[in-house]
């Protein structure tokens, strides 16, 4: 007889059920072991998936600000002056913007903070784009107007001899006031928040003061000596801020109040200033806007987002 003919059925059944209370402990950590693989396969092909997506966004998000930039090059390729002055602006604002399109291709996408900061830059050169066009139409306007009144003058003065002398004064007079790119002008116009600790921040709740930067540019026309320049600065619902100083102004006829100033020695070369403004009690989230002006002339507008 074989072994397991010898061997008792009971026995035989009892050895069974015994061997297989043995193994199933082994076969439950098994399958915990294979959910888990499963589970962790799962997890890392969601992270792949989500972090290709987050890539593909961001490249997406580089392209389409590269082609922004791009499209700023070529307005201002498009742009165009009879004055000097200003064509100097344009080329130096046409520097910044190739060297800007150079950065942004060369950065990588995933580099949000440059990102961001080309964003702002980009959006710095479309407002003294806007800056440009407002003073080539103003100074065309003014040209055709004083050319016109130029002529008209003229004609009087061959109509009455008598009065050549008187007219001819009146004439120079006039045609002297087309050079109203004699104007001082600026660029670079740009706020930043500041902390307690003396470092930039885009928080709302740490700010407690801002800086308004910005540089008047060369110009020997310009009338030299002390220059003031007023910044109005208003917080994310258009209320206008103030220091505290109750600082007055006059432009283009009227008295209007600024947020903070200051007096620079302007000898028709180019001057870098800093403005602050100070005694702000508390900061909201939002979009502050800056304008600066002298009593003579905008200086243009720029934002400051504070999260």
């Amino acid at each position: 007889m074989s072994e397991f003919e010898r061997e008792d059925p009971l026995e035989r059944l009892e050895r069974r059920q015994a061997e297989a209370h043995a193994n199933k402990p082994l076969k439950t950590v098994m399958i915990v072991m294979a959910v888990i693989a499963a589970a962790l396969a799962v997890a890392l092909a969601y992270t792949l998936f989500s972090k290709n997506k987050l890539v593909g966004e961001l490249n997406q998000d580089k392209k389409e600000l590269t082609e922004q930039i791009q499209a700023l090059q070529s307005d201002y390729e498009d742009l165009s002056s009879e004055y000097d002055n200003i064509n100097l602006q344009l080329d130096s604002s046409r520097i910044e913007i190739a060297q800007l399109l150079e950065r942004a291709k060369k950065t990588d996408a995933t580099n949000r903070a440059k990102m961001r900061q080309y964003e702002k830059e980009l959006g710095t050169l479309r407002t003294i784009m806007r800056s440009y066009i407002v003073q080539i139409d103003s100074l065309n306007t003014l040209n055709h107007k004083l050319t016109a009144d130029a002529a008209a003058a003229r004609k009087e003065a061959a109509q009455h001899r008598q009065r050549s002398e008187e007219l001819a004064h009146e004439v120079e007079a006039l045609s002297g006031r087309v050079s109203a790119g004699s104007v001082v002008k600026a660029r670079g116009l740009s706020m930043s928040a500041y902390a307690s600790t003396d470092k930039v921040t885009d928080k709302a709740s740490k700010a407690v003061r801002l800086l308004v930067n910005l540089s008047l540019i060369e110009n020997e026309l310009a009338e030299h000596g002390p220059v003031r320049v007023f910044v109005q600065v208003t917080d994310p619902n258009g209320k206008l801020l103030s220091d505290g100083k109750g600082t007055m102004f006059n432009y283009g006829g009227q008295t209007m109040e600024a947020t903070a100033s200051r007096e620079v020695d302007y000898e028709g070369r180019e001057v870098d200033l800093g403005i602050y403004v100070n005694n702000i009690p508390v900061f909201d989230k939002g979009v502050y806007q800056v304008r600066a002006y002298t009593e003579q002339a905008s200086l243009g507008m720029s934002e400051l987002l504070l999260r």
